[in-house]
């Protein structure tokens, strides 16, 4: 679609010569004398770039742009000078216009410029969307659940998020760490700032403390360029320390030392790099009995738990599981342009009934699952693949004492090999079956270590 100009140049001929060169150019350009009617035009009619004339009878180039900037602030402005005004137009592109080209124009550096100007506008305007829509992903009304003990947790999100002080989340694997940290962090001063997510687990010991840090150039085999870490990244912002109970000791001390002087050095250096940067921390695991152990620091967990926030697991929250089932089923069926209407009482029954050991994250993979398979407009008990579906509902621990992250890899396993195995090791229709894309299952194999040529034999490595 072609970008639309106005241009404004008191001298008509000119205006009308430049509106022709630049249709030429593939832009639908319009041109207009005098300021007064290009802020009609701008109010009446969708405009992507105005390319004005600085000196103008009566007012000129810097009223314009003074005028636009109040009404239009996101609309970019080139201005127009002659060289013997060009100390002018420097001072307005200083007041907010985007450049200036100098007179006579060359058109190529008059197009080079407007190309520039609607790049930017572009990538403002994506990521205003991006914002707009991640603040209202995680809006506090979208953090579903309605009974007593999430109800407490929403009352804690609620008076922290205006703060500044750490979170500490705990709670077992899929009860929505995250999601609770994004919505602390989107409802707080400095959501229109990063909010950086570092999963402790998923980096190699080796790598961490560059990983958070960053490091300079040398600083180590392999570190042929400096590297910026996640906390210079967040600065400003908010980090979220995920699984923080699997960082290696030697690291803990070095995030205390950040906590507490807002600085750090990055791997390699000697010079302070200081920040300002809000920490929340999350971990399945029991700090108390990590601290014990000697495996996690006492003065590190003082430290970030100024605000503890303990999300309970689903088996806890009987009264949200339909509710939850059924803002997921919406979502998934809404992505996959399917009409659904919700679940049959059967169906409800059944999710109220099964324990969830996978919590939240479980009950919304279970329906994405759903939206695939259902035929009809309701999901009924047929469409959900659930562990006590299988016929070992007589194993399914009522309490969790073990290794929950263990066991759930476990049914994983079992879950992807019995899809494998029933389509003869075709990746495409094992994915299908189990309602997620190809690529996440070949993620899931290569995770679980399943070799595909012995999937539809006897054995799976």
């Amino acid at each position: 679609m072609a970008a639309k100009i106005l241009i404004v140049d008191d001298e008509v001929r000119h205006g009308e010569v430049l509106e022709a060169a630049l249709a030429e150019r593939g832009f639908e350009a319009t041109s207009t004398n005098t300021v007064a009617k290009a802020l009609t035009y701008c109010t009446s009619h969708a405009v992507d770039l105005v390319l004005s004339d600085l000196r103008m009878p009566g007012q000129g180039g810097s009223d314009l742009l003074k005028a636009l900037k109040e009404q239009q602030p996101e609309l970019p402005v080139i201005i127009m000078t002659a060289y013997a005004t060009v100390r002018g137009a420097v001072d307005l592109v200083k007041d907010g216009a985007f450049d200036y080209v100098a007179k006579p124009l060359d058109l190529d550096d008059v197009v080079a410029t407007m190309a520039r100007a609607l790049r930017l506008k572009a990538v403002e305007s994506e990521n205003a969307r991006l914002r707009s829509e991640l603040e209202g992903r995680y809006r506090f009304d979208n953090l579903v659940g309605d009974s007593p003990a999430f109800r407490d947790v929403l009352r804690q999100v609620t008076e922290v998020a205006p703060s500044r002080a750490s979170v500490l989340l705990l709670g077992e694997s899929g009860t929505g760490k995250e999601l609770v940290a994004r919505a602390i962090h989107y409802n707080s001063p400095r959501r229109d700032l990063p909010f950086v997510a570092v999963n402790c687990a998923a980096i190699p010991e080796t790598l961490i403390e560059s990983e958070l840090f960053g490091h300079v150039k040398g600083a180590f085999t392999g570190a042929t360029g400096a590297r910026e870490g996640r906390f210079a990244a967040a600065d400003h912002g908010t980090l979220f320390l995920d699984e923080i109970a699997d960082m290696p000791l030697p690291v803990q001390a070095k995030v205390l030392r950040a906590l507490q002087e807002q600085s750090f050095e990055p791997v390699g250096s000697s010079k302070s790099v200081s920040v300002d940067v809000r920490i929340i921390a999350a971990t399945h695991k029991d700090l108390q009995k990590e601290i014990a152990a000697g495996t996690f620091r006492m003065d590190l967990y003082y430290r970030l738990a100024v605000f503890p926030i303990s999300l309970p697991p689903l088996r806890e929250r009987t009264d949200d599981i339909v509710l939850l089932a059924n803002h997921f089923l919406a979502a998934a069926a809404r992505d996959m342009g399917k009409r659904i209407k919700g679940l049959t009482p059967e169906a409800q029954a059944m999710l109220t009934r099964y324990r969830w050991p996978g919590n939240v994250r479980e009950l919304q993979n279970c329906m994405e699952r759903a939206a695939i398979v259902a035929r009809g407009d309701l999901v009924g008990e047929g469409d959900l693949l659930l562990f006590e579906a299988t016929g070992d509902a007589a194993a399914m621990p009522h309490t969790l004492d073990g290794d929950l992250d263990g066991e759930l890899a476990r049914i994983e396993r079992e879950f992807v090999l019995k899809a494998l195995k029933d389509n003869g090791g075709v990746q495409a229709r094992a994915a299908e079956k189990l309602g997620i894309t190809e690529r996440s299952l070949w993620h899931r194999i290569k995770k679980l270590g399943i070799k595909i040529d012995k999937v539809a034999g006897a054995g799976d490595g």
